[in-house]
């Protein structure tokens, strides 16, 4: 079970530096084929979606590359516990320019955005209390990114920051029908995996000094995937802390009294070894 401190400890998510556009333009190439010098000029577009799980209206984006209609891999991005904010909306952006099309996936309702702490706890709580409730909400966003007319339905991964982390490994676990998920210092408990329903290839990205995610929480984690033969990937940054892709966390940490800081080290690594996971599995 995840503990109380943990989304107690998460942080505030700030703006992130999207990647220049001549590095985006020879990613795009490598995901369509094309060689670098064929690559179509980006036009990035971010369109609001409004979609349903029941009676909980849920408000995302779309992201993508205009110029290029062209069927594509898809990414849905889910957000840290702090909500739908321009974190994870410049990290879908990103996608976008590396030649997917991204999703910011809303799990709160109507793109609701914690104002401070306890609120975020409140709102992400239920997800950690109840993983089952997690499928439903995900699997919303799911539906229609895949309904998308850019999306190549046999290429649908998922990545997510933290709280999302932990939303995108449960939905995987619970069979969701994607080929990769990703998760940046996420949460690694929620539902017991299952071999019959878990067929997505896993990266875990972990912080090395984050005590937001306990030795013991990391070790049953890798106990519960090598049960079941799982796919999967954990890989540990030396000295990073929770939250150190978010260039926001070290204030955040400041303000809240939290552990975490930014690692513009593993920042940077860790997105490195996600394009690369996805070239090689996506």
């Amino acid at each position: 079970m995840i503990k109380k401190s943990f989304y107690a400890a998460l942080f505030m998510a700030g703006a992130v530096v999207a990647s220049c556009n001549n590095e985006a333009a020879t990613e795009t190439a490598k995901v369509s084929g094309e060689l670098p010098s064929q690559a179509k000029a980006m036009d990035i577009k971010e369109e609001p979606v409004v979609y349903k799980d029941g009676n909980t209206t849920l408000r995302g984006f779309i992201t993508y590359n205009a110029s290029d209609s062209s069927k594509k891999p898809a990414v849905l991005v889910v957000p840290e516990w702090w909500g739908l904010n321009d974190y994870v909306r410049g990290r879908a952006k990103q996608l976008a320019e590396l030649g997917y099309v991204a999703m910011s996936v809303d799990m709160y309702g109507d793109g609701k955005i914690a104002a401070d702490p306890k609120q975020a706890m409140a709102f992400a709580g239920p997800f950690y209390q109840n993983p089952q409730a997690i499928k439903p909400r995900f699997m919303a966003a799911y539906d229609l990114l895949k309904a998308n007319p850019q999306t190549d339905t046999s290429r649908i991964a998922a990545i997510g920051y933290c709280f999302g982390g932990y939303v995108a490994l449960n939905a995987a676990k619970m069979g969701a029908g994607l080929a990769d998920v990703v998760t940046f210092h996420g949460g690694l408990g929620g539902v017991a995996p299952d071999k019959s329903l878990l067929k997505a290839k896993l990266l875990i990205l972990h912080g090395g000094a984050d005590n937001m995610v306990s030795a013991s929480e990391v070790a049953q984690f890798k106990k519960s995937m090598d049960s079941i033969g799982a796919s999967y990937t954990f890989k540990v940054y030396p000295g990073a802390t929770h939250a150190f892709t978010n260039p926001a966390s070290t204030e955040a940490g400041k303000k809240f009294n939290m552990p975490i800081t930014y690692n513009a080290q593993a920042d940077s690594a860790s997105w490195k070894d996600m394009k690369d996971f996805f070239k090689k599995n996506l």
